[in-house]
């Protein structure tokens, strides 16, 4: 891949050690790695080994982890690579804003936002993992975007599968926008045997490989309701003519409707390597090493919408949409605490969606005037989450 001046394409990937993070690796290391892109930094957590056989394998120049204690392991790791070794949040905003042609930003959670406002203000395309920069901070972001003169690239494969085949300059005529979701594992379950739910259970996808906190919001159906208030952010669409449908085989990973009648989808095997890949080679198609789609071994496609009892978290979100503000964020912030508690065996299922809910009643829904705004709406739905785990813990006592 050509990037300016005829130089290779330099890169930043944030959250390589995550699950997207690492399909990234296998595309940049299917598409030539170090040949063909300059990789000027890979950012992780806490995994130290991980980061550094990754920044190895795509010739990077620096790798950064976000947890200061683990810098002696990851530069024991590098040693004699000739790879700069850095640490803490500061070394991951100065990667991230150190102007790559484009940032791949797969860091998870609210905490990807700083870094993913750094990369833009840097002038970098952001190819976009980092669903809740736009739910926590959507106007904060877009502006930035048009400040800086660059653009986002979704990399959610809904949103991807979007961007794909919204007709920019038709605009005008979309009538309906269609996210598909697979169901979770729970898809068919009764809500009596969902009250049984255990972690591992959760975590256990049906169709995708992905990280814990992923997997779980799939299961509860939180990450459609992410990615709800994210396309009204990326899109020229009403989040009322934002639909969401069920589709087991997750092969239509969404759609645009539009007035005339036409829908166009985009359809591809369920892996995080094609939307990946086409971020990275955008404006071009690259290769990633991928499944062809086979239709006769397919056979079939099916939809049916959501259950709304058993999935609150789509009606919950789009109620956060509608009041706007920094209720989208707090929503955010609720459920990874909620989820947390549910993973560590301290609340049942369906009080995932319960929580988030006590959180959210009577929640200001001003506006953020920057990003200190939305750092105080998170902590405080937080706190407010923390609160009401411990009324529950006292009431079951």
């Amino acid at each position: 891949m050509v990037g300016h001046r005829g130089l290779r394409r330099r890169i930043t990937v944030l959250g390589s050690t995550g699950s997207v993070g690492c399909s990234t690796i296998d595309v940049i290391r299917a598409h030539g790695g170090a040949e063909t892109y300059d990789v000027r930094a890979l950012t992780g957590g806490r995994n130290a080994a991980l980061l550094a056989e990754q920044a190895r394998i795509v010739g990077a120049r620096r790798a950064v982890i976000r947890d200061e204690a683990m810098l002696p392991d990851l530069r024991a790791a590098l040693a004699g690579s000739g790879i700069e070794a850095a640490a803490g949040e500061a070394a991951l905003l100065e990667a991230a804003g150190e102007g790559a042609d484009l940032c791949l930003s797969a860091i998870a959670g609210a905490a990807g936002l700083a870094p993913t406002l750094a990369a833009i203000r840097a002038g970098s395309t952001v190819a976009l993992a980092n669903k809740e920069s736009l739910v926590c901070a959507g106007p904060l972001v877009r502006a930035a975007v048009a400040e800086a003169g660059t653009r986002l690239l979704p990399v959610d494969s809904e949103h991807s599968a979007i961007f794909q085949v919204l007709e920019e300059r038709h605009a005008e005529a979309i009538d309906r926008l269609i996210l598909t979701a697979s169901g979770g594992p729970f898809r068919d379950w009764p809500l009596e045997r969902m009250r049984a739910v255990t972690p591992e259970q959760a975590l256990d996808h049906p169709n995708w490989s992905m990280g814990a906190g992923i997997s779980l919001d799939s299961a509860t159906m939180f990450n459609k309701g992410l990615e709800l208030i994210e396309a009204e952010q990326l899109f020229p669409v009403p989040g009322e003519a934002i639909e969401i449908l069920v589709h087991p085989q997750s092969i239509v990973h969404s759609m645009v409707g539009y007035r005339d009648g036409s829908v166009l989808a985009q359809l591809g095997t369920p892996d995080m390597r094609t939307p990946i890949a086409y971020a990275l080679g955008w404006p071009a198609r690259v290769d990633a090493p991928v499944e062809r789609l086979d239709f006769v071994a397919l056979a079939r496609l099916d939809f049916e919408a959501p259950d709304a009892a058993r999935f609150p978290a789509l009606r919950i979100a789009r109620e956060a949409m509608a009041a706007g503000g920094l209720v989208p964020c707090a929503m955010n912030a609720a459920k990874e605490v909620a989820a947390r508690a549910f993973l560590d065996r301290a609340i049942p299922f369906l009080d995932i969606a319960a929580l988030v809910e006590d959180v959210l009643e009577g929640f200001d829904p001003s506006p953020a005037a920057d990003i200190d705004d939305v750092i105080a709406a998170d902590a405080l739905a937080r706190t407010r989450a923390r609160e009401a785990l411990d009324r529950r813990a006292r009431r079951s006592a």
